[in-house]
């Protein structure tokens, strides 16, 4: 007998590329994950891979290199997936990125940049404004590499979207993809849930389904059986891979998603407790990742006061809409809560739209995010500006206080995204009330250190600053990509 892999090879050099499209039955199938895991194995391969989302809605973005030199902003997933495919990301990786700032609104990033008019049209009144810079990224993607692996987004079979759509089998069709259709068995209904997908698809579409995959399986394979079977005699197509559940993979879940539980010190007694403020518009959660495996350190995401409670660490991370988030806060009582773990002389780091919310009172004069009193917890004021400053930036950690010390003098890498401008209360500090500017324009702290807020996103992916702060880190994102593509290789495997 002879195994083989259930995946289709490019043949190396020829163009346009093999494109690979990995496509969910639901949000939270584990597309994000899937995509990540073949553009590593295929890496491994020696095939050059670039991954490609059409479209992503999202408020985890990082700040990427755009063709013409300025910085822009593309989806985390497809920022990560670069990354294991081993190549530099860009942003026609995620042409088109929707980042919420409310129920029925969202920010348009079209090719990294701020498209205010396409903001403002109706969400089915953008596919013919953006499909030809979609597809003209995809094409040029095709044109460079041996493989795309591409990502949908939801399901291909939300029918009362179909019209409209620019992300899923509206791609498949024009670069002729390999579809994979994967479904979250934990939740059960998995076979029900491909079965239907399939069968809402046109009959064209659904010759492009090449197979199943069944994510998040916990218990004995031997025990699918004959469902696997039944399915591909009423689809014709078989079941190609069977992904056992991965607790602690190393990556952050897919967008806009993040687990409830937290972590509980990785495998070692519990030294910190971080609890993170989950507001509804939370942005950037995914540079968290590396606390969730930091040996000793816990991590809380929370939504009331009585998960602060007994936190060495709160952490007002980003946020979309820093004002509504300040009066979510308010309602459920954290705002106190967090006041008062300042006031015992326990740790508060604010990041981005968390440092606008320790200051005194953010002020908009632009539409851009709201008006509204901050948590004064920092005598600074925020601004917001109309212009978006989206760059990344190596940086050199200043002079700090005794909480914070050991992070004095360190290198990291960071980035920021934000529009908002913050500077001292001149009256506040004419009144005595001083707060320390560390960095001008970026980093602030109280004069005892307890209060840190600044505007850098990444600081804990930085494997020195883990070092500094816990002595020890996380696995490397390579680790874990060596894991994955190890993985697809076996999950992916048939015996002949």
């Amino acid at each position: 007998m002879t195994a083989s892999i259930q995946l289709p090879r490019p043949v190396p050099g020829q163009r346009p590329a093999l494109c690979v499209m990995v496509l969910g039955t639901s949000s939270g199938a584990g597309k994000s994950w899937v995509a990540t895991a073949l553009c590593a194995w295929y890496r491994a391969q020696g095939y050059r891979v670039a991954p490609f989302k059409a479209q992503n809605m999202s408020n985890n973005a990082r700040v990427v290199a755009t063709p013409d030199g300025k910085w822009g902003e593309i989806g985390t997933a497809q920022y990560l997936q670069a990354l294991a495919a081993g190549v530099v990301p860009d942003v026609r990786m995620n042409p088109l990125l929707l980042k919420p700032e409310a129920d029925t609104r969202s920010q348009v990033v079209l090719l990294g940049q701020v498209d205010e008019a396409l903001s403002q049209l109706p969400w089915r009144g953008r596919s013919l404004r953006v499909w030809p810079q979609i597809a003209q990224a995809l094409d040029a993607l095709r044109a460079e590499n041996d493989v795309v692996v591409i990502e949908g987004a939801g399901s291909p079979a939300e029918i009362n979207l179909h019209s409209s759509d620019v992300v899923n089998m509206r791609v498949a069709r024009h670069c002729g993809a390999h579809c994979l259709l994967v479904s979250d068995i934990d939740r059960g209904g998995a076979f029900a849930h491909l079965y239907g997908t399939w069968a809402l698809l046109p009959a064209d579409e659904q010759a492009l389904i090449q197979g199943f995959v069944l994510n998040k399986f916990r218990g004995d394979a031997a025990l699918l059986a004959p469902a696997p079977q039944m399915l591909q005699e009423r689809t014709g197509v078989p079941t190609v891979a069977c992904i056992p559940m991965q607790f602690q993979h190393g990556l952050p879940e897919e967008d806009g998603v993040f687990d409830d539980r937290g972590s509980a010190g990785a495998g070692q007694a519990v030294h910190t407790t971080i609890a993170i403020v989950a507001y509804p518009r939370i942005s950037n959660l995914d540079e968290f990742q590396p606390l969730l495996q930091v040996p000793g350190v816990r991590v809380v995401w929370a939504r009331t006061p009585a998960q602060l409670a007994g936190a060495d660490w709160v952490i007002l991370p980003g946020s979309k809409a820093t004002a509504a988030d300040l009066a979510w806060m308010r309602s459920q009582g954290l705002d106190a809560a967090v006041v008062a773990h300042a006031a015992a002389g326990k740790r508060v780091l604010g990041i981005c739209g968390g440092l606008q919310m320790l200051g005194e009172a953010l002020i908009d004069l632009h539409g851009v995010d709201g008006n509204a009193a901050g948590l004064g917890l920092l005598p600074v004021t925020t601004l917001f500006a109309q212009e978006k400053t989206v760059q990344r930036t190596e940086v050199r950690l200043p002079a700090l206080p005794a909480p914070w010390q050991a992070l004095e003098g360190m290198a990291a890498s960071v980035y920021e995204i934000h529009h908002g401008r913050t500077a001292p209360h001149t009256a506040m500090q004419a009144a005595g009330q001083t707060v320390v500017e560390a960095v001008p324009g970026l980093l602030w702290h109280s004069p005892d250190g307890v209060v840190l807020g600044c505007y850098w996103h990444g600081l804990f992916e930085n494997q020195s600053v883990l070092q500094a702060l816990w002595g020890t880190a996380a696995p490397s994102l390579e680790t874990v990509f060596a894991r994955m593509a190890d993985g697809v290789g076996r999950w992916f495997q048939t015996v002949e």
